[in-house]
């Protein structure tokens, strides 16, 4: 996540415990604010300082006229701003608000896909290829839900048949795609039933932890001459498709 992540022209109303306050982002440089009500009501134009801070968050930091320091840090996954300020007269304010977006950025910019897809496929090859059951912890929620109904809800039920796995359960990779905080990898596991099986596992994806999952399993076919002839999974599929060159279509 870089500076150009930052989203430009977006406006918010921040919701404090004891006042609102209206936030434009004008620029990296430039931030509009306006307190309608109470003791700070005002409207004021300031020069900001961007510093990205990863998975969606930003701490923004300003002078105010008043000699008022101000230091937001704006976490637009859970929606919440955490503000630090300290007033003329030396008073320090740590306050919490809810973030309600009123215009959305001109740009289009959200990492989570890339952080998700990389969280499930760490998950997917530390459980059933290095047979970590020490990566539960650190990857799945504590109330992680489970839609499979052969196995229990929980991430206890889960570490102890990752510790239970026979040395010849192996997992593939494939394809992932995520949207938002969703993310399916089709891959291949061998050694978990009689036959290879080929399966897509969709997980939901929550505060950085995986917190829902489901799966369908299909044992796998041979590809053959009389059928599609196309195998059901191929690890080669997970590498990025070249993209045309402009003014060429695709498949040419």
């Amino acid at each position: 996540m870089t500076k150009n992540d930052f989203p430009l022209g977006l406006e918010m109303d921040v919701s404090y415990p004891n006042f609102e306050v209206s936030l434009t982002l004008l620029s990296l440089e430039k931030m509009r604010f306006e307190i309608k009500e109470g003791p700070f009501a005002r409207i004021e134009t300031v020069d900001i300082e961007v510093v990205p801070l990863g998975n969606s968050v930003f701490a923004v930091s300003w002078q105010e006229q008043s000699g008022a320091t101000v230091t937001n840090i704006q976490d637009y996954d859970r929606s919440l701003v955490f503000s630090f300020a300290t007033l003329p007269n030396g008073q320090f304010l740590r306050m919490t608000g809810t973030m309600a977006i009123t215009r959305p950025t001109h740009r289009t910019s959200d990492d989570r896909p890339h952080r998700n897809k990389a969280l499930v496929l760490e998950a997917m090859t530390s459980l059933f290829q290095r047979h970590d059951a020490s990566a539960v912890d650190r990857l799945y929620a504590l109330d992680y839900i489970q839609h499979n109904p052969s196995i229990p809800q929980g991430r206890d039920a889960l570490r102890t048949i990752v510790e239970g796995l026979p040395e010849h359960v192996h997992y593939e990779p494939g394809l992932i795609i995520a949207d938002g905080d969703l993310v399916a990898i089709h891959g291949r596991i061998r050694g978990w039933a009689d036959e290879p099986q080929i399966a897509i596992d969709i997980f939901r994806v929550e505060d950085g932890k995986l917190a829902e999952h489901w799966d369908v399993l299909q044992n796998e076919v041979t590809a053959t001459a009389a059928g599609s002839g196309i195998a059901m999974f191929d690890p080669e599929e997970a590498r990025p498709r070249a993209q045309p060159r402009p003014g060429q279509a695709a498949g040419s």
